[in-house]
């Protein structure tokens, strides 16, 4: 269905990868894995035609429609969350509106006999019955019932969409996306903001109503749950298994122990010849055997191992100062916007040491609390920050908030401040930033390392 042909993309001297050549068929459920940065989102906006490829060649059939939900989503809050989801059949109405065009211009002509007549009528015919076809006079009973699928009661429907959290704002994009009925969803962290039951229903909805599906995700049950093929990019390739992650992980494991094993057997062949040939390269009794080594030597195609990735994060948090026995006290805290209350009566008091959770279902407040506490929102009752309490605070969208032009040293030499100035390039090496990578924009970063950068 759609065709990846000896693709290649370059944001340096390094390529990001290349050679790459795949083909994803019509039922085909692919998880996309790989370390942060190894250019799986870069991937999934090139197959959305929104990135071009250094070279190479993506085919798409001209009657395939592909729908793409991005990891990092710029979102509009002038609408309510119905006024959204219409969005998803701008097609539709721009038909309506050519049909009534069409309508109009039928009943002003007198011309009935003419060629052009009679071709705007087959026009306004076929548009019309296409119409019909893509549900143009139901579709607002097709919003409500994916809506509601995804949690949304009736009365969500016009409040606007700057009043709901992440998570809501996820789902109303992947309402939009499923109700357009794309034959292949691209997929980029599409449990981030949800909640276990929205994940689940996303899990079913993929299972049995979706067409090709390629997910690119962290979450290891999602991704069990709903792909039968992984597809990994690692060091600048891609290695295409036919199966599900758990096995993937098994089938990489032992491709890599039988590639080091035969390398080993390969190198020791080539030990034992250059031995024979270097002990008898000057005895004439031997110069036909040392020809023949030599002969032998030379035919030897090197065994290559893949190349492992194995990076990872270095961290140490140094001792915070000593603050207050009570760092956060709330009494009585509540939110509302207008007439929809968030919460009410929150008392509680966090001690110092302590490490607490909020929890709840998408929409119940807890980045709502958590911005109370930073005094970022208004609210009503009392919170109190205890005694030399110093707050790093890591919002749901901090990677958003990176200034896309600055280099990724010049976004950290910015907030740096006193002796750790000096230590810049250490802390950028233990979060996988050395060398070339501190140079590299936050454009080009990926979303795993705008998050590591944030």
């Amino acid at each position: 269905m759609v065709s990846v042909d000896n693709l290649k993309v370059e944001f340096g001297v390094t390529p990001l990868f290349e050679d790459v050549s795949y083909v994803i068929n019509k039922r085909d459920r692919i998880a996309l894995v790989g370390k942060n940065g190894a250019g799986k989102s870069t991937m999934l906006k090139i197959l959305a035609g929104i990135q071009a490829p250094t070279s190479g060649v993506v085919s798409v059939p001209r009657d395939v429609t592909i729908g793409y939900l991005p990891q990092v989503m710029i979102l509009s809050d002038k609408h309510t969350v119905m006024e959204e989801a219409e969005m998803a059949f701008e097609h539709i109405f721009d038909l309506q509106a050519g049909i009534e065009r069409m309508n109009q211009e039928l009943a002003n002509r007198t011309d009935y006999d003419s060629d052009s007549y009679h071709k705007l009528i087959e026009k306004f015919t076929h548009d019309n019955e296409r119409f019909l076809m893509m549900g143009g006079t139901n579709y607002t009973a097709e919003i409500e019932r994916t809506l509601m699928g995804l949690g949304f009661n009736r009365e969500d429907f016009n409040r606007p969409t700057s009043e709901f959290s992440g998570g809501w704002r996820m789902r109303i994009e992947l309402a939009k996306l499923l109700l357009r009925r794309p034959d292949v969803l691209l997929l980029d962290e599409p449990t981030n903001h949800l909640d276990i039951e929205s994940i689940q229903w996303l899990e079913n909805f993929l299972k049995t109503s979706a067409g090709a599906v390629v997910l690119v995700s962290h979450d290891r049950a999602f991704i069990n749950n709903v792909t039968t093929r992984t597809i990994e990019i690692s060091c600048g390739h891609i290695y295409d298994y036919k199966v599900a992650y758990d096995e993937f992980v098994v089938l990489r494991k032992e491709r890599r122990e039988q590639q080091l094993r035969a390398y080993e057997n390969q190198q020791k062949q080539i030990q034992d010849t250059e031995d024979f040939i270097e002990r008898f390269r000057y005895k004439a009794t031997k110069a036909v055997q040392v020809q023949s080594r030599i002969k032998q030597l030379e035919k030897i195609v090197p065994i290559e191992i893949d190349d492992e990735d194995n990076s990872a994060l270095r961290l140490k948090f140094p001792p915070a100062m000593r603050s207050g026995n009570y760092p956060v006290i709330c009494d009585g805290v509540k939110k509302a916007y207008g007439s929809h209350v968030v919460f009410h009566d929150v008392t509680l008091t966090i001690n110092r040491g302590e490490k607490v959770a909020f929890v709840g279902k998408n929409g119940e407040g807890k980045s709502t609390l958590v911005k109370c506490i930073m005094d970022e929102i208004p609210y009503e009752g009392k919170l109190t920050i205890g005694h030399n309490v110093q707050i790093g605070y890591f919002a749901q969208n901090q990677a958003q908030m990176l200034d896309e032009n600055l280099s990724v040293f010049d976004t950290i030499d910015y907030v740096a401040k006193g002796d750790i100035r000096l230590k810049i390039r250490d802390i950028l090496g233990a979060f996988m930033f050395g060398g070339e990578a501190s140079d590299k924009k936050v454009k080009v970063l990926s979303g795993g390392e705008r998050s590591r950068l944030a």
